[in-house]
């Protein structure tokens, strides 16, 4: 397909191929053999550094993901990160400047494109894998036709491999060879009418707003013992038991203290993060975590924003924590957003996010998100058979 035209010449696995052996497609490269220059740009274009410190260039930052990146096929909604959410998203510890690539227009230095790199650690079955999450990848959309987009795959997978590392994670609405995983999105309307208002979703058949509301209420106090905020003093608990959880998994990432630290301690409107507390023993038993994403609403007269929030990582007590456990924890995660003023929980049917889905009356929604691995060979696996949550 024309489509695939780049990812033919991509470390990827192709769409034909099955695998046999799970491990990376091409072997490392000594820096020396890595490119050293960026690659071209078209006329008028050229490289920059995005210094997300710089509070003028992450707002231009801001402007240009807000205006031109993820929408829905209806045009109605687009992610509309913010500010402090970037700060946060392109920061975790072994962050790098150099891979927070933009593009200007040469002339009047405009920010017309963006690619991210960020380090992480992934499980994948029983090997372990130090790789980039690409993220962020965003043209004008007036500069659609310039094929800028594989320029800056390129041009940060050279930047990646001269630091030594040669796989990377990434996740697209889009199908591109060839998806590890493929998971689907669903949703759990906190504030039904805004919803229905704005066209995010509908009143059912044989349904009425009053009825609907009524539907998706919930308690207005949450049942887990001793859930509380988490707090700094609580990163090594934490730590300890997200990534025993994250063994049940095929593919996971393992965390550092210091990534626990930097992705679940809350940020005031950005993450929100909770302990179960025993009170006998006073250890963490639970944990878990949401994130804020609102999506702008296109051309409506009242709303401009539905307050998205998205499962983020979670752990329910012991290894062999049951459904209802797991449930009961997810349920206290809806109360906690609705009284944040959310709209909406999302959340994807990874881990054991299918055994709670329709128990607490999330709606199934029609986008999926594909997983890929570059430069590493994968047997396909099930949504369930992944834990990985990319922002």
């Amino acid at each position: 397909m024309e489509s695939y035209r780049f990812w033919k010449t991509q470390p990827v696995t192709r769409v034909d191929e099955t695998v046999e052996t799970e491990g990376p497609i091409e072997p490392n490269r000594p820096a020396s053999e890595i490119r050293q220059e960026p690659y071209p740009l078209p006329k008028d274009f050229e490289w920059a550094i995005v210094n997300v410190e710089d509070p003028v260039q992450l707002k231009e930052l801001y402007e240009l993901l807000s205006l031109n990146y993820v929408e829905d096929d209806d045009a109605m909604f687009r992610f509309d990160y913010s500010a402090e959410f970037l700060n946060w998203a392109l920061k975790s510890p072994g962050w790098k400047r150099e891979w927070h690539i933009g593009v200007r227009v040469a002339s009047n230095k405009k920010l017309v494109a963006f690619i991210s790199g960020i380090p992480a650690h992934l499980r994948v079955n029983t090997a372990a894998q130090t790789l980039v999450e690409i993220n962020f990848l965003c043209v004008h959309k007036k500069l659609r036709s310039k094929r800028l987009a594989p320029v800056l795959i390129k041009e940060v997978t050279r930047r990646v491999n001269l630091e030594g590392i040669f796989q990377a994670a990434y996740t697209a609405g889009v199908y591109l060879p060839t998806p590890v995983g493929t998971a689907r999105y669903y949703h759990r309307s906190l504030n039904p009418k805004k919803l229905v208002e704005t066209g995010f979703s509908h009143i059912g058949r044989n349904m009425t707003m009053a009825r609907t509301i009524r539907l998706y209420k919930l308690p207005t106090e949450t049942t887990t013992p001793g859930l509380r905020p988490m707090q700094p003093t609580d990163v090594p608990q934490v730590t300890a038991l997200l990534n025993s959880y994250m063994q049940k998994f095929p593919m996971a990432p393992s965390f550092s203290e210091d990534e626990v630290r930097h992705w679940l301690l809350p940020v005031p409107t950005v993450v929100f993060s909770y302990v179960a507390v025993d009170p006998t023993t006073t250890k963490i038993t639970d944990f878990f975590s949401f994130y804020s994403l609102p999506s702008s609403v296109i051309g409506h007269p009242v709303h401009k924003h539905i307050n998205a929030a998205y499962l983020f990582y979670y752990a329910p007590k012991g290894l062999g924590a049951d459904e209802e456990r797991t449930r009961g924890l997810i349920n206290d995660a809806l109360v906690l957003a609705a009284k944040e003023n959310f709209d909406v929980f999302n959340c994807l049917n990874l881990m054991h996010n299918q055994s709670f889905v329709d128990t607490l009356k999330f709606g199934k929604g029609d986008g999926n998100l594909h997983y890929y691995l570059y430069n590493y060979r994968c047997k396909e696996l099930k949504p369930e058979d992944v834990a990985l949550v990319l922002l």
